[in-house]
């Protein structure tokens, strides 16, 4: 696992630089402080940060062909390179390392871009050509390791892992996309593939980038179906539930190719659960488990990981997240995270991150298992507010449950009923994109034209655009698998494996997720829709598959989620820093938005009239961000 970043010229661009190629590669190092590597010429160069996982003595990157007419630097893990070796060895390519690196530069030598094709793993590379004057960069399927670039107007590509490597390049103007500001209040975070930066993409999961004399070019080489789902006949789920766990057993066991330990990360819930389990029969030794609890009991899960530790025999580690320890973290993310980003499970996340770093270097976690299966409530709200629009009267639809609600007491616990009912109405009468985006988001359009300066509303047109745009290119006819591709283009890829990544790599940890392998994909998107949601039990399957493996109070508890008490913390820990960032006088500096809407919620919320916490984090994590990156 690695960070890796690069700069190539075409057309008469100016020399590469190995100064700036330095600074970008230094601002990763996080990612890989194990050892660093550089190639440079006056058309390319590539540099890499290194986190030793494979062939700790010998992956040194980049690595070159035999007649160094290629080099390769590469962020990821490719559990199937063992094979793929063999087979290029028998075709007549010699290696110098163990890597899984190089297998993919042989493979790009015999195959080229369609190499792609073969790898099972997560990864993110670059291979720079030196006969063809061409650079390839490649993203692998669900776009578990990340992928920015840009092209400037000098004829230069800029590439990295992270945004802030390219922003360590001097040519590269910080100026905002207001579109893309529009999208982070809607979603709390840029949906691929635009970026908060103008100019500054993310390559597409499933996609490859060729740059070469003739200019950019961008390919799809993988795309998600559900073709199958909808036209298998119905079938009994004992005829799948077999093939789900051989499929799922045969990910976890490709997954633990390491050179060091691997551990997983415990939840409690049944996702992580799940893997644990199948871990726990496949890792030669005890499992090291890692959980995080909170002080504050209803958002506190721990009992439960340490229910399924107790089961499943793990050496189990758990650490107490303290409010006071929580709010020390909110400043310290805002160094790593490079654009604004409002989940605030984040936090957690990273403390996790660095308490397993302590023992291990890899571990295993439940990451994608909702999006396949169709896990999030979210999903199950999309057919009961059907029937609420179908059976409930307009009339009380329309006045007396929106009055009704006023009836409800503010709480600020996790997940409460007020907060519940209040977004299950939210989606009340709009198209079913819009519904559910809402639901999952935070400003919707009538906030968001109280928040703006007047300057800035005509991006309001754009909103949930990019959702709207993956709904047009979904094969999927029914509804809900419309839904389910939504959340894998959009909510796993911009929150879920954006927020494991920078929280993971800031602690030199690398994630891996079975959930998501392309086997695990394709068996999931192939499944009837009824063993994903049997009438209103999601992950039915899933749950079916693991019984007798989890305590039944595991596989048939209700998801909660990875939750922060932001909404207390608002109102305490953090008033002042929430009062600082959204002051008058920052928030006019700006000029992005009105402060006389700003104080409003803040004193709504403070008076518990009506629970902002949502939309006070998503401002005061891009406040965060702007002072740290824009100022």
């Amino acid at each position: 696992m690695c960070g890796i970043c690069g700069m190539a010229a075409s057309r008469g661009g100016p020399p590469i630089s190995h100064e700036v190629l330095k600074k970008m590669n230094d601002i990763i190092a996080h990612r890989g402080p194990d050892e660093d590597g550089f190639f440079v010429n006056d058309k390319v160069g590539l540099a890499s940060r290194r986190l030793s996982i494979i062939d700790l003595a010998g992956g040194t990157q980049p690595i070159p062909n035999e007649d160094g007419s290629m080099q390769i630097v590469f962020n990821g893990e490719i559990y199937n390179y063992r094979e793929l070796r063999n087979f290029l060895e028998k075709h007549g390519h010699t290696f110098r390392t163990q890597s899984d690196t190089e297998v993919i530069l042989h493979l790009f030598e015999e195959f080229g871009t369609d190499c792609i094709q073969h790898l099972d793993g997560i990864f993110a590379f670059a291979i720079w050509n030196e006969t063809k004057q061409e650079l390839l960069i490649a993203r692998d399927r669900m776009g578990i390791k990340p992928m920015y670039y840009t092209h400037l107007p000098d004829f230069q590509l800029v590439f990295g892992s992270e945004m802030k490597s390219i922003l360590a390049n001097p040519a590269v103007e910080r100026k905002i996309d207001l579109i893309s500001l529009n999208e982070y209040l809607s979603y709390e975070y840029v949906p691929t593939p635009r970026t908060i930066i103008q100019n500054v993409w993310r390559l597409e999961a499933g996609h490859y980038l060729l740059y070469n004399r003739r200019g950019l070019e961008i390919q799809a080489y993988d795309k998600l179906t559900f073709h199958q789902s909808e036209s298998r006949p119905p079938v009994d789920w004992r005829d799948y539930s077999t093939s789900l766990y051989e499929t799922l057993s045969s990910a976890v066991k490709r997954e633990l190719v390491s050179d060091v330990p691997v551990g997983v990360l415990l939840s409690g819930g049944l996702d992580s659960s799940a893997i644990a389990a199948l871990m726990t029969e496949l890792y030669p030794g005890q499992v090291e488990s890692f959980t995080i609890g909170f002080e504050e009991d209803s958002f506190d899960e721990s009992r439960h990981a340490r229910k399924v530790a107790k089961r499943l025999n793990t050496a189990h580690n758990e650490m107490i997240l303290t409010g006071k320890k929580a709010v020390e973290l909110v400043s310290e993310i805002s160094n790593f995270l490079d654009e604004p980003f409002a989940d605030s499970s984040i936090i957690p996340t990273y403390l996790l991150s660095r308490f397993a770093r302590q023992k291990v270097k890899v571990v295993l976690g439940g990451d994608g298992g909702d999006e396949l299966f169709a896990g999030y409530p979210t999903v199950l709200s999309h057919r009961l507010i059907e029937y609420y629009e179908r059976s409930v009267p307009w009339t009380l639809r329309a006045y007396v449950a929106p009055r009704m609600m006023d009836l409800f007491k503010v709480s600020f616990d996790n997940i409460s009923l007020d907060f519940k009912l209040k977004r299950f109405l939210a989606g009340r009468g709009v198209p079913l994109i819009t519904r559910h985006q809402r639901w999952l988001g935070s400003f919707v359009d009538e906030e968001k034209s109280s928040l703006l300066q007047n300057w800035m509303k005509p991006v309001l047109r754009e909103t949930y655009y990019q959702s709207y745009e993956f709904a047009r290119e979904c094969d999927a006819k029914k509804p809900l698998n419309q839904i389910l591709y939504n959340d894998m283009k959009t909510y796993l890829e911009g929150d879920i494996l954006y927020k494991v990544d920078r929280a993971s790599m800031a602690a030199s940890l690398e994630v891996r997720v079975p959930y998501l392998n392309r086997e695990v994909v394709k068996f999931a998107n192939d499944l009837p829709f009824g063993l994903k949601l049997h009438n209103f039990t999601g992950k039915f399957l899933l749950k079916k598959m693991i019984k007798g493996r989890l305590p039944d109070e595991i596989i048939n508890r209700s998801k909660k989620g990875f939750n922060m008490p932001v909404a207390h913390w608002l109102t305490k820990d953090l008033n002042e820093l929430m009062n600082d960032m959204l002051s008058k006088s920052f928030v006019d500096r700006q000029g992005l938005f009105n402060h006389t809407f700003t104080d409003k919620l803040i004193s709504n919320h403070l008076e518990h009239k009506i629970d902002n916490r949502k939309l006070l984090w998503t401002l005061l994590m891009f406040q965060l961000w702007y002072q740290h990156y824009i100022e």
